[in-house]
Parts: C-alpha cells; structure tokens; sequence
C-alpha cells in the first residue's frame, strides 16, 4: 500500500513530531509513504469564518495535490471532517462540474489515521509501548463528523504497558473550536477548565487526542497551570517503543516520559 500524508498546518508549523510519528508508525507496517510538497492549507479555518471563495481555492489545491495518490491519511480528524464533509458543498457552490465530480472521486479516499489503521490495514496493534498512565479526548470532530467511535480506543488498548483511564465527561468539547476560541474567548475557557478537570480527576500523566488543535487548547492550560499532565498525539504514543522508552534515537520526539 502506498500513502499519501496530508500533514495539516498545526503539524506543519507547531508540531512536526506528529507527523514523524504518522510515517514512523506506517513505515512499521510496511507502507510506503510519500509527501507531496505542493499540499496547503485545508481551508477549515477560511471556511468556518465565513471566507466560502477563500476556502474553495484551498480544496480545489487539496484535490490537484492529491488527485493520483491511491490513499491519503492525515493526523487530523478536523481537517479530514473538512474534506469528506465540506468540500462536496464547496465544488457544488463553484459549479465547476470538473472539480465537482474530482472531489467525488478523491474523498473517500482520504482518511484520518485511525481509521486508516483500523479500517483498510485491519490493524489495532502497531507494536507500541508506553508505559504511562492515558485518558483519551474524543475530539468534536473525530466524534460527531467523523464517528470514530472506538478506532482511537482499540488502538490506545493495543499498546503494551499502557494505563488507559476513561475521562469522565469524554464527549464534551474542549472549547477551541478553531477561532471559536478567538471570538468566545470566555466561554472557551469555561469549556475548557471543566475538560481539564475531568482530564485531573481521571488521574491521567497523559491526555491523548487524534487533534493536535485541541491538544494545543488543553496543553496550553495544562502547562499553564503546571499541573503534570502531558497533552500529547496518538500518533506518538502509536510511534512510541521499548527502544525509546529505553533511551534510544528519539526519531519522533518520541512519547516516553521521563
């Protein structure tokens, strides 16, 4: 199998360990991943601010982009929700049949890394090790739009060492909601401070996600408040090892905790 990653703006600019991470664990399982380097932005941001033509420009590069690969996967279940679930409203708003029937053609071949896994390698344990206590935050979009269910969790449980704790109150948003956050500044915190507490009272050392967006907004307050909790992507906890757990080359700026 061959793939192609979609690295997503966050990954690209923020956190590139995550996408180390995604090639990494794909490359463990013997697929062949390439990058083509033309890819942008998804236009998620462009279009839930109200910047429809903005955002249609940057699907239609996201299709030229990746129109010959065979599969594309990408660590964001947010910027996957975006592709499979805008983009056919944004080629219809166009009335370019050409990019209509491309976007029919090339997003059901897009896929969020778990359920490329789960789904079309048919694989829940990918030889990690970490040997940490976890809880896992479903984020809005990999839970409402996306309906990853339990890909992220049978992945997480598959892990040798782990600790895996439920969250209490999993299913409620973090409060980032992209320039959600931005524009209700008060209510995103109120959000927010009730999904740290929960991530505290589950007595977790590591909040996991399949968003480094909302791992930004819940590190951000977890470092904030010093409170010894690590926000970190399931990609990573997926690359993890006994080899680096063991002090070896950290080649994903890798999970193990000190």
């Amino acid at each position: 199998m061959r793939v192609s990653l979609f690295i997503t703006c966050l990954a690209d600019t923020l956190y590139p360990s995550v996408g180390r991470a995604v090639v990494e664990v794909l490359e463990r399982l013997r697929v062949t991943v390439d990058f083509p380097a033309e890819q942008t932005c998804c236009g998620q941001m462009h279009f839930n601010t109200g910047y429809g033509p903005e955002a249609g420009r940057l699907a239609r590069r996201f299709v030229e982009t990746f129109a010959t690969s065979e599969l594309v996967v990408s660590p964001s279940a947010s910027c996957v929700a975006m592709v499979r679930g805008h983009y056919p409203r944004l080629a219809a708003l166009s009335g370019d049949q050409g990019l209509i029937d491309a976007v029919a053609e090339l997003t059901p071949r897009v896929f969020e890394l778990t359920e490329l896994l789960v789904d079309r390698l048919g694989r829940t344990d990918v030889g990690a090790y970490f040997p940490h206590r976890v809880t896992y935050h479903p984020t809005c979009h990999g839970l409402r739009m996306l309906g990853l269910g339990e890909r992220p969790l049978a992945l997480l449980r598959a892990v040798r060492g782990i600790d895996l704790v439920e969250l209490p109150g999993a299913a409620e948003c973090c409060g980032f909601g992209g320039t959600f956050a931005v524009k209700n500044a008060d209510t995103s915190v109120a959000m927010l401070t009730d999904k740290v507490r929960a991530i505290l009272d589950s007595g977790a050392e590591v909040c996991t996600a399949t968003d480094s967006s909302c791992l930004m907004q819940i590190g951000g307050a977890l470092a904030r408040q010093r409170a010894g909790v690590r926000a970190m992507h399931l990609a990573e906890i997926l690359a993890s090892s006994e080899h680096h757990a063991a002090g070896g080359s950290p080649s994903v700026g890798t999970g193990a905790l000190p």
